[in-house]
Formats: structure tokens, C-alpha cells, sequence
């Protein structure tokens, strides 16, 4: 009677821990938009809007059709490694949807004739050169 007692004492344990994930989860949701925090093995799928990086085959490897639209992005990448191209393209992409871009330049080397070149409307361009990393951040999250 007592081990009985005490497995149903752990399920209800259990139940309260799995009541108390799936709160915080949904907290999350609420908080910071759905799919924020899941369960890897999750089923669930959502449609995101995406923007053409302008390379086939990056936006098919990608999975959803290029970068998720409207969400910051960030390029890493050792030095010349095409990190300022694809942002270009990506933002000449986002320009001929209709959408407007900023680019935050932090090593402050945005070369507009080059960015010209690969399509980007440079009159309508956002372009901030921040001194530092800080007011990097603060300025994607006020525009954002």
C-alpha cells in the first residue's frame, strides 16, 4: 500500500513538472512569439515568410526559401568570406519585395558603388555606423 501510495505521489509530481514546462513554454510564446522555445521532436511546422538571399541554392539549404523576414539576422564568417555580399543580395532582395533594410556597419567599409552594382537601392537604404558593439544593439533594437 505504501509503494502504491508513493508511485502515485511521483506521478503527480511528474504531472506538475510537465504542467509547470509547458506554462513556461507557453509564457515564452506569449512573450517573445510562437516558436520561440519548442521541443526538437516537435511535429509542429510553421509558414515563415522569407526573403531570396539571391543564391538557389543557399535559399533551397536554408529550408524555408532564404532568411526569415522580418527577424534580425546575423552574418559570421572569417574575412573575405562573402558575408557583406550576402547581405547585399539579401537586402537587394528584400528591396525589390517592397521591404526596407538597414545595414549596420561595423567595421564602417559599406562600399555604396559595390552595393549599387549587386541591386541594392542605396538612396532608400538604412545604413548605420555604430562605434560600438552596444550601440549596435541599440540601434537594431530601435529600429526593430
Amino acid at each position: 500500500m505504501a509503494t502504491q501510495l508513493k508511485l502515485v505521489e511521483e506521478d503527480k509530481k511528474a504531472v506538475d513538472r510537465q504542467k509547470a514546462l509547458e506554462a513556461a513554454l507557453a509564457q515564452i510564446d506569449r512573450a517573445f512569439g510562437k516558436g520561440s522555445a519548442m521541443k526538437l521532436g516537435s511535429k509542429e511546422t510553421m509558414q515563415v515568410e522569407s526573403i531570396s538571399t539571391g543564391s538557389l541554392g543557399l535559399d533551397i539549404a536554408l529550408g524555408i526559401g532564404g532568411l526569415p523576414r522580418g527577424r534580425v539576422i546575423e552574418v559570421y564568417g572569417p574575412e573575405s568570406s562573402g558575408k557583406t555580399t550576402l547581405a547585399l543580395h539579401v537586402i537587394a532582395e528584400a528591396q525589390k519585395a517592397g521591404g526596407t533594410a538597414a545595414f549596420v556597419d561595423a567595421e564602417h567599409a559599406l562600399d555604396p558603388v559595390y552595393a549599387k552594382k549587386l541591386g541594392v537601392d542605396i538612396d532608400e537604404l538604412i545604413v548605420s555606423q555604430p562605434d560600438t558593439g552596444e550601440q549596435a544593439l541599440e540601434i537594431v533594437d530601435t529600429l526593430v
